[in-house]
């Protein structure tokens, strides 16, 4: 499900989407003893365990294990619309009726067959029982023919019944096929004998699906384009139940399970459900069901601070919540009515005081488990509903405002709503300009703002702070109006630039986000009452606004298709990214972990996992020509030739500016205690002498260092003299040999770095050798002076210069003292280094100050 990926945001699933206009695909796992529902959502499929019910294109792609394409199929012109695999062999029928046979492993075309589109347009097929080799085709125009795919013979043609062939299906008896028509007919026919044994009428229209069931009752069920399902007894050939209303939209498929009395059925409507036949001759029973959005949501919000559960208003009217963690934890609150024990006995389809849809709702968790905690507007009404994410219904309260005496031609309707943190009180502003308060437990009317009016016109956002001290509104007459919430008395009114759209409050920093009709944002403080901030760079109407946790960032979303993230400190976009549809609602996670985001014409809630929670996020102001790109929602599938433009990985270099101090990435342990070595080594000093093993293990002689190293095998010459070379014995060392050399060339690059290699031991034994006393040289020493200097002055490793100065003065100071080169050349390393250190100091004692008067200063 993962996708493509911003700075901050990656694509990571969607939510509330399980079906589309394709029927489903039934399969039955061996090896799990299981059956298994495939469904088609957009260019993915989901894959559902029946007993749990929990989780078209030019190419075709066959999948393993439903996670990889293993097979791509190539060839057709037109888009494919029919799918049978057969065998070792897969057939597809395309838009422009050819018809080609697959070799599945070779990926070979076996057949390809052209139909006139005028004589035999196909728009059925399917693999008769038991008749080898052979392939039933039923066309738009009524006909059907046998054909032999194996000798590429037509064997058979069936006149048909003058209407087109919209469904075949094998029957449980052998050389029987029902066949149902666009006129409604379904036809029970034996194709061996060319006799038609009877025939049903639907008169909801052509059938779209059949099924028959295998667990001993002789019922078949017909689908509908109205969502009605017919079930048919074969033995007394008549109609005997009908489950009206099993989908909202066309049946898409029906299947009923081998030996078992469950039918799953699917449709456009987005919903899966499994019906149990455990009555005899009654309806199906609902048994399992997987239910999204039959309509775009309009607003989803998250219900509590746990940042598991989103709420999703749609345009299908219904109020649902989605989990985050599994879809078993998903529940439905139904459909808004004003007649919630009439809506029980009627149905929601024939409710007639069923409520439009919700634009927009507020939520609070505080007291949920006592009252509701959920009010809600609705398209066009005056009257704001209360809900119970407990109950999972919709609640007791109707409010409505006494003044306007339920006159419905004013016109007037709820615009915004809030709900205390408290969970006490909801403030419910309106079209007309009127601001009201009620109260949640009883629903009684607790004051209005203003004398009359709060606004001149329509209020278009109202919110309460975290304390029920203020509420803010933001109406059309281009006014901001602070009052205090309890006395409802006007404390302070701001002008704005432009109408705004839409308001929203982060309670625990205090700052108010005003969406204005100019499509630029606005920041004002409530602490100061002063607008802070101001964005601009949509380019189409602000659809939503939401926080994240903490108040840093601001994520808006428009109608020109961008998702765009403010940076309220710095004041500055820091991410920006288009999508295919624009978004119409946002909601960040109160822990911060994703954003969730629902879209013009999607059913589903795309969930954005947050980049700056899991790795490090260099976050730079973006400029004012940034060109965005698109990235897919997640949950569909990107093309092939799909170009994926992801951000370089930022690698910081070694030194970062030369002007800047930088400190080596060795240890501590390498460097810090250089200095105590003779205490360390007293320590660990044995107390007894080391006793040989009795039969003592062949070890390869190592190099001494830190990375392993093994010591080449000398072989001794032959003329090898028998006299001892006394300079052996005084070897120089590697480090020793190039600090001669960076006397001549003045590059100290590779002794510094052989340094950097040693442990603490090894970098004292090269030092202490670097004295007379122990076969070393004065010039030499006057060389790791100079080597001194030069980290210094590239102020590269600067705890290295200074650790390793330290121990160099330990070991050979008074020697030092008795030198005058010496001496000159550690005046001159002293110079540099109180030059650095000065510069140093500066900088510290400047970002002390600037700290102090951020902390105590007023802004």
């Amino acid at each position: 499900f993962a996708g493509e990926n911003t700075a901050i945001f990656s694509g990571f699933r969607a939510l509330g989407l399980y079906s589309n206009h394709l029927a489903h695909v039934l399969r039955f796992h061996k090896k799990h003893r299981e059956f298994y529902v495939l469904t088609a959502v957009g260019q993915c499929f989901h894959t559902y365990n029946v007993s749990k019910v929990s989780t078209s294109d030019v190419i075709i792609y066959v999948f393993a294990s439903f996670i990889q394409v293993v097979h791509t199929y190539t060839g057709h012109q037109g888009d494919v619309h029919l799918l049978l695999p057969f065998g070792d062999h897969l057939i597809s029928v395309d838009k422009d009726n050819v018809v080609i046979i697959w070799d599945v492993e070779s990926e070979d075309t076996y057949l390809q067959i052209s139909y006139d589109k005028a004589s035999f347009e196909v728009s059925a097929l399917m693999h008769p029982s038991t008749y080898l080799n052979k392939i039933l085709f039923g066309s738009s125009q009524g006909s059907l023919q046998l054909w032999n795919i194996k000798s590429n013979k037509l064997l058979f043609t069936f006149p048909g019944w003058a209407s087109a062939v919209t469904v075949l299906q094998q029957t449980p008896a052998v050389d029987v096929v029902g066949v149902g028509l666009a006129s409604g007919q379904i036809i029970i026919h034996n194709i061996r004998c060319n006799e038609t044994l009877m025939k049903f009428q639907q008169d909801w229209g052509p059938v779209t699906a059949l099924s028959f069931r295998t667990d001993g009752h002789p019922i078949m069920a017909s689908g509908s384009p109205i969502g009605h399902i017919g079930l048919w007894d074969l033995e007394e050939k008549k109609l005997v139940s009908q489950m009206r209303d099993a989908h909202t939209t066309a049946i898409a498929g029906l299947t009923f399970l081998q030996n078992e009395p469950l039918l799953i059925t699917n449709g456009a409507d987005n919903a899966i459900r499994v019906w149990i036949f455990d009555v005899a001759g009654g309806d199906g029973r609902l048994l399992r069901h997987r239910t999204g959005h039959s309509a775009p949501p309009t607003k989803i919000k998250h219900n509590d601070q746990s940042g598991l559960n989103i709420l999703s208003a749609g345009q299908d009217g219904t109020l649902q919540s989605f989990s985050t963690v599994h879809e078993r934890f998903n529940k439905s609150l139904g459909h808004g009515t004003l007649n919630k024990t009439r809506a029980k006995k009627k149905g929601v389809t024939h409710d007639t005081a069923k409520l439009p849809a919700i634009t927009t709702f507020a939520s609070e968790t505080a007291r949920q488990s006592d009252w509701d905690g959920i009010i809600a507007c609705h398209r066009g009404f005056l009257v704001t509903t209360t809900w119970s994410y407990q109950k999972g219904s919709i609640g007791a309260h109707k409010l409505e405002p006494e003044r306007f005496n339920k006159n419905r031609s004013l016109n007037v309707h709820a615009t915004a709503v809030d709900i205390t943190s408290c969970g006490n009180f909801a403030v419910i502003a309106l079209s007309s300009g009127h601001i009201d308060v009620y109260n949640m437990q009883s629903g009684f009317h607790r004051g209005h703002y203003g004398k009359d009016k709060a606004h001149a016109g329509p209020v278009r956002g109202v919110s309460v702070d975290a304390l029920n001290q203020l509420t803010v509104s933001v109406g059309a007459d281009r006014l901001l109006k602070i009052w205090r919430f309890k006395s409802k008395e006007l404390l302070h009114t701001h002008s704005l630039p432009a109408a705004p759209a839409s308001s929203l409050l982060h309670r625990d920093s205090g700052m108010l986000a005003i969406a204005l009709d100019d499509f630029t944002i606005q920041i004002l403080d409530m602490e100061t009452r002063r607008a802070v901030r101001r964005f601009s760079g949509h380019r189409g109407q602000i659809n939503d606004m939401t926080f994240s946790p903490d108040g840093r960032w601001l994520i808006t979303a428009s109608m020109d298709c961008a998702i765009r993230t403010w940076d309220l400190p710095s004041g500055s976009l820091v991410d920006c990214f288009l999508v295919d549809a624009a978004a119409v609602s946002l909601s960040m996670s109160p822990t911060g972990n994703f954003l969730a985001s629902s879209h013009v014409d999607g059913l589903g809630i795309y969930l954005w996992s947050n980049n700056t929670l899991c790795s490090m996020v260099s976050l730079r102001p973006l400029s004012a020509d940034y060109e965005p790109t698109v990235i897919m929602l997640p949950g569909t599938c990107p093309s092939k030739d799909a170009d994926s433009s992801e951000m370089l990985e930022y690698i910081s270099p070694a030194q970062l500016d030369e002007h800047l101090v930088t400190l080596s990435l060795l240890p501590d342990s390498r460097w810090k205690n250089l200095l105590h070595l003779d205490i360390i080594k007293k320590k660990n000093k044995p107390k007894a002498p080391p006793k040989l093993p009795k039969a003592a293990p062949f070890f390869i002689p190592t190099i001494p260092g830190l990375v392993p190293q093994f010591a080449l095998p000398t072989t001794p010459s032959e003329d090898q003299s028998k006299v001892v070379n006394l300079g052996v014995l005084a070897q120089k060392s590697t480090f020793y040999l190039q600090l001669e050399n960076a006397l001549d060339n003045n590059s100290y690059e590779e002794p510094v770095k052989l340094l950097r290699e040693l442990g603490p031991s090894a970098i004292e034994t090269e030092l202490r050798a670097l004295s007379p006393d122990m076969g070393g040289e004065v010039r030499v020493m006057q060389s790791f002076l100079k080597m001194i200097s030069s980290i210094l002055q590239s102020k590269r490793d600067f705890d290295l210069a200074q650790a390793y100065l330290a121990l160099f003065l330990k070991l050979h100071l008074r020697f030092i003292a008795d030198q005058p080169e010496l001496m000159e050349e550690a005046e001159s390393v002293s110079a540099h280094l109180e030059e650095t250190w000065m510069s140093m100091q500066t900088l510290l004692n400047q970002n002390i100050c600037l700290l102090s008067y951020i902390k105590s200063a007023l802004l």
